[in-house]
């Protein structure tokens, strides 16, 4: 018998690891080809991993909630033959360092130097730390020569996250807080943690915690892992961010009675339904065109200018949770083209078949709150961006109209857009003049397209 190394795949170009959630198998299991073996985590996307061959797993090499890098041996897999097959291509798996500047974390400027040779400072070890090991380290104020003293019950005497959290519990309260980057997607900024003397397993999204009477008819839910991330997403955003939120409403009469009178047709032609979110995309890009300025990121003091135009669309999961799949270099698809993306995302997203680059790379963010009835909200800016337009639902109401005989009142389809966006760089008239753009292309929409 021949033994075949499972390796943790590459997930995309930009995802270096991956957080084992659970083993589907278990060792001594039957295994044929495509099982699911076990699943994973990478952001905010959860995938499983099936097996490329049959056989009988021996061993997991790695435990849950441990995280694994991309390329790493997870899994030992007992084959029959002489050899293992196809020697599995371990140079494939090797992620360069990300250029995004996505990934470049923002740090204030008298920071910057200080954190980086905090960083730095790890490779003076021979010890492999992943980067959320580095990370509490950094929180915790944890020198490379403390952290090589520990002793650790990953693979290889890995340093694990419980082993450093055992560690740090056990130590005490030593040092003071330092400032640390956020370990959040997408997420670059640098802020005060908690004071040592807290428990170092509070989440940073709730480092206060009040003493409350809990009365035994309340039920206690722990957050899944998702929703821990999308909550320091949104905390880490707000401090950030300066966020100041502009207001228009839109006329869409024409455009609502264009899709009422095309939506049969282009379903019997495309067998896809056309929704509004695709159109909202569209203007949302030609206002983008019109003000480049809006699809841009910023890292300390140095502003990014975005050469492509990647909308996320906000979605809300089957089970409460959110995610944001991006339709990449969007402005140069039709709207055909917008409405099968956004159809094929808006799908996969909620059997959870995304894969971590479908989530990534994101440079400019629409929620449409229509969907749940609200007429307008004030979303969080989805960092590192700059800017989130929501979209309202769209309601009859009586409106006045110029005519050539005078004024007169109709009843129009009408609907409000707010676009949230970061005050350090979008100044009002610029975050005002956009949305007012989007609202416009709305409203000029040409009752006699043809798709």
């Amino acid at each position: 018998m021949a033994q075949y190394e499972l390796l943790l795949p590459k997930m995309g170009e930009s995802v270096a690891e991956a957080t084992i959630i659970k083993w589907a198998k278990q060792p001594g299991d039957q295994i044929e080809v495509d099982d699911s073996i076990l699943e994973i985590a990478t952001d905010k996307v959860d995938s499983e991993v099936p097996s490329p061959v049959k056989g009988k797993l021996l061993e997991q090499l790695f435990k849950e909630n441990e995280i694994a890098q991309v390329g790493d041996v997870i899994a030992l897999i007992e084959i029959e033959g002489e050899d293992s097959g196809p020697e599995p291509d371990k140079e494939e798996p090797a992620v360069e360092e990300p250029e995004s500047e996505q990934e470049i974390p923002y740090v204030p400027a008298n920071d910057e130097q200080d954190i980086k040779e905090k960083i730095s400072d790890f490779s003076t070890s021979e010890r492999f730390y992943s980067p959320l090991v580095k990370s509490i380290a950094q929180e915790e104020g944890i020198d490379v020569a403390e952290l090589d003293q520990i002793k650790g019950s990953g693979n290889e005497g890995r340093v694990t996250k419980d082993d450093l959290l055992s560690y740090i519990t056990s130590r005490g309260s030593k040092n003071e807080p330092i400032r640390s980057n956020a370990k959040s997607e997408n997420i670059g900024d640098s802020r005060q943690t908690s004071s040592a003397n807290e428990s170092s397993s509070t989440p940073a999204f709730n480092k206060t915690v009040f003493p409350a009477h809990k009365p035994m008819s309340d039920e206690i839910v722990e957050m899944d892992r998702m929703r821990k991330v999308i909550a320091e997403h949104m905390i880490a955003s707000k401090e950030i961010a300066a966020h100041v939120t502009s207001f228009v409403e839109a006329d869409v009469t024409n455009l609502v009675l264009w899709r009422e009178k095309v939506k049969g047709a282009f379903e019997k032609r495309e067998g896809e339904k056309i929704t509004f979110t695709p159109i909202f995309v569209e203007a949302v890009t030609k206002a983008i065109k019109d003000m480049p300025m809006i699809n841009i990121s910023l890292n300390g003091s140095q502003i990014i200018k975005k050469k492509d135009i990647n909308i996320g669309m906000a979605a809300a999961l089957p089970n409460g949770n959110l995610i944001v799949p991006v339709i990449k270099n969007a402005d140069q698809l039709s709207l055909v083209g917008l409405t099968k993306a956004v159809n094929d995302l808006a799908k996969r997203a909620k059997q959870n078949k995304l894969v971590p680059d479908e989530v990534k790379g994101g440079t400019f963010t629409l929620t449409n709150i229509g969907g749940f009835g609200n007429i307008m909200g004030t979303p969080i800016i989805n960092q590192p961006q700059v800017a989130i337009l929501a979209v309202g639902a769209i309601k009859k109401k009586p409106a006045v109209l110029e005519t050539q005989y005078g004024d007169v009142i109709a009843i129009r389809h009408m609907m409000y857009l707010s676009l949230s966006y970061d005050h350090r760089i979008v100044d009002g008239a610029l975050g005002g003049t956009f949305v007012k753009r989007v609202a416009d292309y709305l409203e000029q929409w040409d009752v006699n397209r043809e798709l």
